[in-house]
């Protein structure tokens, strides 16, 4: 145990110390800070943009000034997106305006171009919207350009039955406020901001857990290939044995892990502290979020570890461990249904699967869901035992493949590596 912990304390100091470790430590957080505020300021379209054009044939006959002040009100509230309104010819008839609306698209004259049937206003016809090829840069204003034709129809049919829009408007609107009341006698309002933190904390504690186990878990195949192709694995071993070398590296870059993720953590709490936002963390989740993150790592490190000590470059172990990527990324896929029921069968199901119970669990956990006491047993037994068990085989691996040069071996001879006693 002696020779463990030593191999793990020159592993955390010898990872920690690197200038590449403390510049993407302290650099990751900023630059998902930068990618926050940019993302913020993106609505911010202050330049020029291109005008759009859309031709628009008013079969019915009454909708023309509707359209005409409609488009007008957007131009106004819109000065760097412009859309200008060509009227078609109407009086030859549907086939007529609509044929003549095509030829303009096909021309490149319009941008867009709307039928309304003759009898859209007592709900019988619809708006025919033609588009050719439509740019990703204009989509914007193809929307609004529909919604403002919906609105004038809309706006006609109350006319025709005289009913004041803007009086239903208010009568259909409902305030609402909704309020947080602690266990004590306080109380406050929450705003949309407070609901937004409270629906991303729970992705942010499972997202916590993926980098601290991908992310720092890359140290251990870069340190077991590094090690492995200057032969410096060779001195080691003659010192320490493959169980001890594995176990110490493992032992150290979870502890450079629980830096990591202690520091993002911390600075995220900060940041929301900032930002006047409540961030309800218990101390069982804190507990748990510790077991599971540490469990998980120790796992996820005795794959990297067995896996590197087969490969002789990092090209090599990508391949290899794809697949085992792709189960990781499963709860980032699917994290919204899972807080949406975290109590749910498939919440219940992927917190058993093993290299998913971290996550999961800490993300149901964060979510608000009871989640009982024994059901948290379980799935630490459950992971407690695949780690001794994944660990033991990678041993077996890392004990032959360590010392292996050249040609990468197959599954049948990594089969029997593991079997052997």
């Amino acid at each position: 145990m002696r020779k463990i912990l030593k191999i793990a304390g020159r592993e955390y100091i010898e990872t920690v110390k690197t200038k590449t470790f403390i510049f993407g430590m302290l650099m990751t957080p900023l630059i998902i800070g930068v990618l926050i505020v940019v993302s913020s300021k993106m609505g911010d379209t202050s330049g020029r943009r291109l005008t759009v054009r859309v031709a628009v044939a008013d079969l019915s006959g009454e909708l023309s000034a509707l359209i005409e002040d409609g488009f007008a009100k957007y131009n106004d509230s819109h000065r760097n997106r412009q859309i200008r309104v060509i009227e078609l010819d109407c009086d030859l008839g549907f086939d007529a305006a609509e044929e003549q609306g095509k030829e303009k698209l096909r021309s490149g004259k319009v941008d867009a171009c709307a039928v309304l049937d003759e009898d859209i206003i007592d709900g019988s016809g619809k708006i025919r919207l033609y588009t050719h090829k439509p740019k990703a840069s204009i989509l914007d204003a193809l929307w609004a350009a529909e919604s403002i034709l919906r609105e004038a129809v809309v706006d006609r049919r109350y006319e025709v039955v005289d009913i004041d829009r803007e009086q239903v408007a208010k009568l259909r609107h409902v305030p609402t406020e909704q309020v947080e009341i602690s266990l004590g006698a306080g109380e406050q309002v929450q705003s949309k901001g407070q609901r937004m933190a409270g629906m991303m904390v729970p992705f942010f504690f499972m997202y916590l857990i993926f980098m601290g186990m991908v992310g720092t878990g890359q140290h251990m195949l870069s340190s077991v290939i590094e090690e492995k192709s200057s032969r410096v694995i060779e001195v080691l071993l003659s010192a320490v044995t493959p169980f001890e070398l594995m176990g110490g590296k493992i032992l150290g870059l979870a502890g450079v892990g629980l830096t990591v993720v202690s520091l993002w953590g911390g600075g995220a709490y900060g940041a929301a502290v900032w930002q006047k936002l409540e961030v309800d963390v218990s101390l069982q989740l804190m507990v748990c979020f510790i077991v599971y993150y540490v469990l998980g790592f120790m796992m996820f490190s005795a794959l990297l570890a067995g896996t590197g000590s087969i490969c002789n470059t990092i090209k090599e172990t990508q391949s290899l461990m794809m697949p085992v990527m792709m189960i990781f990324i499963v709860p980032l896929m699917a994290w919204f249904k899972l807080v949406q029921s975290p109590d749910g069968s498939l919440s219940r199901g992927l917190s058993f699967v093993p290299p998913l119970t971290p996550m999961v669990m800490v993300l149901r956990m964060s979510a608000g869901s009871e989640v009982g006491s024994g059901e948290i047993a379980a799935t630490m037994a459950l992971l407690l035992a695949t780690v001794i068990l994944v660990m033991w085989l990678a041993a077996k691996v890392f004990r032959t493949g360590i010392l292996m040069y050249g040609k990468r071996p197959g599954l049948r001879e990594i089969v029997r590596w593991m079997r052997q006693s």
